[in-house]
């Protein structure tokens, strides 16, 4: 899906922070300053959307994970829908420390919440006491919301994609740690220098953050497709023989009738 320019200037994507508030870094992807504000330049931000798309592909393509960072309220539902969408995990509520460089730990605590539905199916939810019910009851609830929509994260992801660097700058420092690619969203008052692919935007509005995720997450979506393409075709190779023979059977069946 070509990113047009027209449709990135309707969403606001080229409203960046005061000039005051700027990092120089930046000034590669500011097209000018109007009223005390820096204006984006929003045939960059197309190039990049593009070029983070194709990298974001190939990614889904090889079956990997891409995990979405997004905790600012603007941002937290439309981050959480569109990864849904694609089956991708997601992170919208508190980074958890340590998510990255102490994954085995965050998979314990997804496990947990296993074991605490594994304890309501099979009734020892119900035999415990009611104080130590509502306190499970509580710590699946809290695991939830932070860790739901991990679940089926079983190996560190092959890539992040972050909603403004400056608020999720401890998942930017430990993807580094781990050189996990960072793909990003970064405004004029971020350094662009933190992340592998910058897509210069407005990440303060949300039709900005919602236009810049919907050519993202299409860009995955294709990836996806491409792989789901490759692994059905072997299989429709292998039935082909099968198929052939069938109608050759149809075929001799007919004529003696």
């Amino acid at each position: 899906m070509a990113v047009e320019v027209k449709e990135l200037l309707e969403a606001g994507v080229h409203f960046g922070h005061l000039t005051r508030k700027w990092d120089p870094n930046m000034a590669p992807y500011v097209y000018m300053e109007r009223n005390g504000i820096h204006i984006i330049n929003l045939y960059k931000t197309a190039a990049k959307i593009e070029e983070a798309g194709d990298a974001l592909s190939k990614i889904a393509a090889s079956g990997r994970k891409i995990l979405f960072v997004a905790t600012k309220k603007q941002a937290k539902d439309i981050v959480a829908e569109k990864a849904a969408d694609i089956n991708m995990p997601y992170i919208t509520e508190r980074w958890p420390g340590g998510m990255l460089t102490n994954f085995v730990t965050i998979r314990k605590a997804v496990k947990k919440m296993a074991t605490i539905d594994r304890m309501k199916k099979d009734g020892t939810f119900n035999s415990l006491s009611k104080k130590e019910r509502l306190q499970v009851d509580r710590q699946r609830a809290k695991l939830e919301k932070n860790l739901g929509s991990i679940t089926d994260m079983t190996r560190l992801q092959a890539a992040l994609f972050v909603v403004d660097i400056k608020r999720e700058h401890i998942a930017i420092k430990e993807a580094q740690k781990l050189n996990i690619p960072i793909f990003a969203m970064v405004d004029t008052n971020s350094d662009p220098r933190q992340v592998d692919y910058v897509i210069p935007a407005n990440d303060d509005a949300s039709k900005s953050i919602d236009k810049v995720l919907t050519h993202v997450t299409a860009a995955i979506a294709n990836g996806l497709a491409e792989r789901k393409a490759e692994k059905d075709a072997p299989k429709a190779d292998k039935d082909a023989p099968k198929a052939k023979k069938a109608a050759k059977k149809e075929v001799v069946k007919d004529e003696e009738e």
